[in-house]
């Protein structure tokens, strides 16, 4: 026996039958009221009573009689509804968004919030709306920091570099053998090349396609095809598992550690002469960056090393190598490990300034002889502590000019702790980066690949146009790209930078020169191998501090960055 439930009817089993009878009830309903007089229906009445926004229903009929129309969906919520075909477009909203009915279609680049998943895509308002702030998918604490003619010098190591456009980069592909021989002769022979500010047709333009080769090159050692030897730190996943043959022969570890030295030896020799212009060290455990004098404002060589431990600068110490901490200030003053000589006096005597001024206001007040002061073990460990505190930390980096850089050399190369003992990189030798030949080094190519792909636009769909260099990307070779995107795409792309986080503190600010100095080096470093203007920004004093480039916008030949 079926409960009495109010409303029940057992026709809910035939439903061609009741959708009958509502369609015919709809139509007498319909007759009986002008078309202005048409009641509202009870749930829409009720969204009207609590404020919410409505649009009118459609002038067209809903029953057979009318014209054609689409059918209001029953489950649909009342303040976001689907607009009905029939619909006449409205006005746009009160704050400037494109009009209802007119919504884009989902791109294959968007989620669910109607947001590009790209970090530098925004959305594209309708071209008939009023001005609209775009929906960008990075915070605002993020936005552009600059916007100049040219990039700030960036030294860290980039390991991706994508860009976008509006117009194709098929200049970039498929390059003839004639045209990548000649771009691997310009390297080598560090001829210049001059583009004109834009190009008609840069795929038929041979002289970009050879440049585009030129910049993709940079030098290695050693060169071990099968293992990827950069970036070194963290890399024990993607070398684990590879064939390493020297990891537990002593006597091939040593012929590597030999080879390699003769290579470091021979890059510092070219950094002194400025016939190279830097180079990096990237080890297990830190990078060093070897700067030649006259670059980053600069009137001597540097070399910075990030990230140190406590252990790696206490061993430079008693090596005799100065060295700077220039993140790392103390007492409003900035702190410098002196010689090996005199470092512990001097630790020793800001210990007992700090000490003395520490416990001066107890002798004011008469109690001094009532507190127990702390003992110098004590006031050790807790500055030792500070010090291990700061390892593998932005701060921690160290900076070494002059001839000190030469006792480093040295240091480095009879360092045991310089390779890994254990592990997928035991008794591999650090990776030497140079944008020069030096002796052992085996030429190598950035990676390049172009793709279309479909963007959403407030018409549809248009062709969206990427560039994707992979590697490590050195500092002359980004500014070498960016001023051959400059020429080859109108002057408008976006660009995403992605850093190897270890190298981004290279752009601190070091000691600058004087003017007139800088000047006669920066002319000693012409035969370098790089470009003028690419060395001219090299020059200049960094401004990026403890950040990198991560993101660049060039519309109309204006840069437009952030870090």
């Amino acid at each position: 026996m079926a409960l009495s439930v109010p409303g029940y009817s057992p026709s809910f089993k035939k439903p061609p039958e009741t959708l009958r009878l509502r369609r015919k009830r709809g139509r007498s309903l319909g007759a009986a009221w002008a078309p202005g007089e048409r009641p509202e229906p009870a749930p829409r009445r009720a969204a009207l009573a609590a404020g919410l926004p409505l649009r009118p229903f459609p002038a067209a009929g809903r029953g057979r009689g009318g014209p054609a129309g689409a059918r209001r969906n029953p489950f649909a919520r009342l303040d976001n509804r689907p607009p009905a075909a029939a619909e006449p477009p409205e006005s746009p909203e009160p704050h400037g968004g494109p009009p209802r009915g007119q919504q884009e279609a989902p791109g294959p680049f968007l989620d669910s919030d109607q947001e590009n998943g790209l970090q530098w895509e925004g959305n594209i308002a309708a071209p008939d709306s009023p001005q609209k702030t775009p929906r960008v998918s990075f915070s605002e604490s993020d936005l552009p920091s600059s916007e100049s003619a040219e990039l700030p010098a960036d030294w860290s190591i980039k390991t991706r570099l994508l860009f976008t456009s509006s117009h194709p980069f098929t200049w970039a592909e498929h390059l003839k053998a004639q045209e990548e021989a000649q771009g691997l002769v310009q390297h080598c022979r560090a001829t210049e090349v001059t583009l004109p500010p834009s190009i008609q047709d840069p795929k038929l333009c041979t002289k970009l396609r050879c440049a585009f080769q030129q910049s993709l090159v940079y030098w290695l050692h050693p060169a071990t095809p099968w293992l990827p030897l950069f970036p070194r730190i963290g890399a024990e996943r993607k070398m684990a598992g590879k064939n390493s043959p020297w990891a537990t022969d002593e006597e091939l570890q040593h012929v590597l550690m030999s080879d390699w030295s003769v290579s470091f030896t021979s890059l510092y020799n070219l950094l002194k002469t400025k016939l190279c212009p830097y180079f990096y060290v990237c080890t297990y455990q830190f990078t060093i960056l070897f700067r030649a004098a006259g670059l980053a404002g600069s009137d001597v060589l540097t070399a910075l090393i990030s990230p140190t431990t406590r252990g790696i600068r206490e061993a430079m110490k008693n090596e005799g190598i100065e060295f700077s901490l220039p993140l790392i200030k103390e007492n409003g003053r900035q702190k410098k490990a002196p010689e090996a000589s005199s470092e512990h006096e001097e630790v020793q005597a800001i210990s007992d300034e700090d000490e003395d001024e520490s416990f001066s206001w107890l002798e004011e007040m008469g109690v001094q002889d009532k507190i127990k002061k702390p003992d110098r073990l004590s006031i050790k460990l807790r500055k030792e502590k500070r010090e291990v505190q700061m390892d593998h930390r932005p701060e921690s980096v160290v900076l070494v000019k002059g001839m000190n850089t030469l006792t480093l050399l040295n240091f480095l190369i009879n360092c045991k702790s310089l390779v890994a003992s254990s592990g997928p990189q035991a008794g591999l030798p650090p990776t030497l980066l140079s944008p020069v030949a030096f002796r052992g080094s085996t030429m190598q190519m950035l990676k390049a690949r172009s793709v279309n792909v479909k963007a959403q636009a407030h018409a549809g769909y248009k062709d969206q146009f990427s560039l994707e260099i992979t590697g490590p990307v050195l500092p002359h070779c980004l500014h070498s790209v960016m001023m051959l995107l400059r020429s080859a795409q109108s002057g408008s792309f976006t660009a995403g930078l992605y850093t190897h986080e270890p190298t981004a503190v290279f752009n601190i600010n070091p000691p600058v020169a004087n003017g007139q100095l800088k000047e006669v080096i920066h002319e000693e470093l012409a035969n370098c191998g790089l470009h003028p203007k690419t060395l001219n920004l090299l020059s200049q004093v960094p401004l990026l501090g403890k950040s990198s480039l991560r993101h660049v916008e060039m519309n109309d030949y204006i840069y437009n960055w952030r870090s």
